[in-house]
């Protein structure tokens, strides 16, 4: 039986906005009545267009902001605290901000690794651990964060959220300005974070193929809700939503141009395809 690690009950996020011209304000939802149950280990994708949602709900779930709401609940517990980082760490997708630049990647990871933990550990033997799993060259160490490429930077910022010993890690947009080797040399990364440290993944991309390579279940979101959530082979093959067959005719530009001009991303759900 598949253990839950994070579950969300009808969860909404809203946020006031001013309106100037009737000297008002007017609150606009961001998320609406999101339940969602992730198992411990799997390797869970959120899609869906820009603007629906997507950054906001990991937000919640990482506890950067709190529901407005709902409740949200990690290992059945609920969840009232923000900025969970001794269970849950997330990388955004301008990740060079966990580093800082003038700093050698061997003060980074070692700093980490001795404060996050309650005894006395070999950092070193730690700190190869996480470099074999991550493709790390040992050569990095002495470098900074400046003479990073990007692809380092990604790799060494994953490091020091995983030295932190995390039981779920957020990735956002960890495909995007990579080229085709890359994108998969950092599958085979993340799927190895996943078998051998046990790490449950959330991943939100908009690259459904890549998605389609590495993830257990796909969560479609538009405008705020979730409109379909399937395991991934299904999802591909016989998807049930109107919006999730039209991303995923849009993903392989199979789209017409009447179809294109046709859409409406403010409509919840779009006409049938």
């Amino acid at each position: 039986m598949k253990q839950v690690i994070i579950q969300l009950n009808n969860v909404s996020y809203s946020i006031r906005s001013e309106n100037l011209s009737l000297t008002a304000n007017k609150s606009v939802d961001i998320l609406t009545d999101i339940s969602l149950k992730i198992y411990k280990k799997e390797i869970l994708g959120i899609c869906g267009e820009s603007g629906g949602g997507k950054t906001t709900l990991i937000k919640l779930i990482a506890g950067i902001i709190s529901p407005v709401k709902g409740e949200l609940k990690v290992d059945h517990k609920i969840s009232i605290k923000k900025n969970r980082t001794n269970t849950i760490q997330i990388l955004f997708q301008n990740n060079s901000d966990l580093l800082n630049p003038i700093r050698k990647v061997k003060d980074v990871i070692d700093e980490t690794i001795e404060l996050t933990r309650n005894k006395k550990v070999d950092i070193e033997k730690e700190k190869e651990k996480l470099f074999n799993i991550l493709d790390i060259k040992t050569s990095l160490e002495n470098r900074r964060g400046y003479e990073l490429s990007g692809g380092e930077r990604q790799r060494i910022a994953l490091a020091r959220l995983l030295a932190a010993q995390p039981r779920i890690l957020i990735l956002d947009e960890p495909f995007s300005a990579q080229d085709v080797i890359s994108q998969l040399n950092f599958l085979k990364i993340l799927n190895r974070i996943n078998s051998e440290m046990k790490i449950t993944i959330i991943c939100v991309s908009h690259d459904l193929n890549m998605l389609k390579k590495l993830v257990d279940r796909v969560v479609v979101l538009q405008n705020g809700r979730i409109v379909e959530i399937a395991g991934t082979s299904k999802l591909f093959k016989s998807p049930n939503h109107s919006y999730t067959k039209f991303l995923l005719r849009a993903e392989d530009f199979s789209l017409t141009a009447d179809e294109i001009h046709s859409y409406n991303p403010n409509k919840t759900s779009i006409e049938k395809i």
